[in-house]
């Protein structure tokens, strides 16, 4: 975090643009440790009783990014006195602020790590320097590191349920990130708003985003019964009703984004079509997220990091299309192609939910939130 927000103030005051592209790559490099780590982290503070409410907090700031940031920055941009290099200034100073706190209040949660703190304090308090945690047995080298990191989470994103789960959850997320160049383009260009009121229907998605949220929480309620009949062991299925009803607002929501653009009909209307897509959106995301935690519960870590790179991929690379394939194709059919693909998906949510317990008793990354 400390290098990444670094490289924000290294964007903010470039001279050209190779040195913005130069920045922003090692800014998005370095700040992509933190965003693995979360899943893996909540999966060790919390079981699954109370895991979909924090996910559910983690998944409000991931969608609370995209939607406030660009009304943020356009009001910054439209300020002579301002301009956007005081969007990197920005955020530079919101990073050092978090990584400030975080290093305070934030300490390890890594279960075998803390079992080598309580090692070596056992071993100070009995004078018995015999004792030692396993994690201690474990001879760090190059190999193994690359193995464990890098080799793992794609073995697991090999395996059908984190492939086709992270599959749908990062398309997902490039639609939204994809509203970042289109939710403009419909108020800013279609209807003439001016730029900073062209960024509010952002908050569209925001207050869909609380009501997927307040569908997960529910759902978490209904969660702890089938976790409390199970003895207390996770039932990963039961993450997927909520996945199951966002599958359908999401992909309505963007074929009525579409073809209500025009400004023949009255704005609220692709407003709404936002506020479903915003529902639908959360409502995948988390139980994606939840669903991967408790399936490869000893392996959270990995699955999650597998899940944040190939999402990152798709959030990379569909803003960069949405200019083209509205202005060259229109945006209703536009929405149409992105609306079909989402409703092509949502089979993926359905098929787990039915057969998801048999499917992870063949993986062996999965075998073990298995019970018979």
């Amino acid at each position: 975090m400390f290098v990444g927000a670094c490289f924000s103030f290294g964007t903010a005051v470039a001279k050209d643009i190779q040195t913005v592209m130069i920045t922003r790559f090692f800014g998005a490099f370095f700040s992509s440790a933190p965003v693995t780590n979360t899943g893996g982290v909540l999966g060790d503070l919390y079981d699954p009783s109370w895991r979909g409410i924090a996910m559910a907090g983690y998944a409000m700031a991931v969608v609370g990014g995209p939607c406030l940031g660009p009304i943020v920055s356009s009001a910054f941009v439209v300020n002579a006195s301002l301009g956007w290099r005081w969007t990197e200034y920005f955020t530079g100073i919101l990073q050092f602020s978090v990584l400030l706190v975080a290093t305070i209040y934030i300490d390890e949660s890594y279960p075998p790590k803390l079992l080598v703190y309580k090692a070596r304090r056992l071993r100070h308090e009995s004078g018995n320097w015999a004792l030692h945690a396993k994690f201690e047995e474990w001879d760090v080298s190059i190999v193994e590191l690359a193995r464990k990191f890098l080799l793992r989470p794609v073995q697991i994103l090999m395996s059908p349920i984190c492939f086709l789960v992270a599959l749908y959850a990062s398309f997902c997320y490039g639609i939204l990130y994809m509203q970042l160049g289109g939710v403009p383009i419909i108020f800013g260009e279609e209807r003439g708003w001016r730029p900073v009121v062209a960024s509010l229907p952002f908050l569209c998605v925001l207050i869909g985003a609380f009501l997927g949220c307040s569908l997960n929480v529910y759902n978490q309620t209904l969660y702890n019964k089938a976790y409390h009949a199970a003895g207390n062991r996770a039932v990963p299925e039961k993450r997927l009703p909520p996945m199951m009803l966002g599958s359908v607002l999401f992909s309505g929501g963007q074929f009525l984004m579409g073809w209500t653009a025009d400004p023949s009909f009255h704005w609220i209307c692709p407003c709404i079509g936002l506020v479903l897509l915003g529902t639908g959106f959360f409502t995948i995301f988390q139980a994606a997220l939840n669903y991967l935690v408790d399936t490869f519960t000893l392996y959270a870590a990995s699955a999650v990091a597998a899940n944040t790179f190939l999402r990152s991929c798709f959030a990379g690379g569909f803003p960069l299309a949405v200019a083209p394939l509205y202005h060259n194709i229109g945006i209703g059919p536009g929405c149409s192609i992105t609306g079909g693909f989402a409703a092509l998906l949502i089979p993926v949510s359905f098929v787990f939910y039915i057969y998801g317990k048999d499917i992870r008793r063949r993986s062996k990354w999965s075998r073990a939130s298995v019970y018979d």
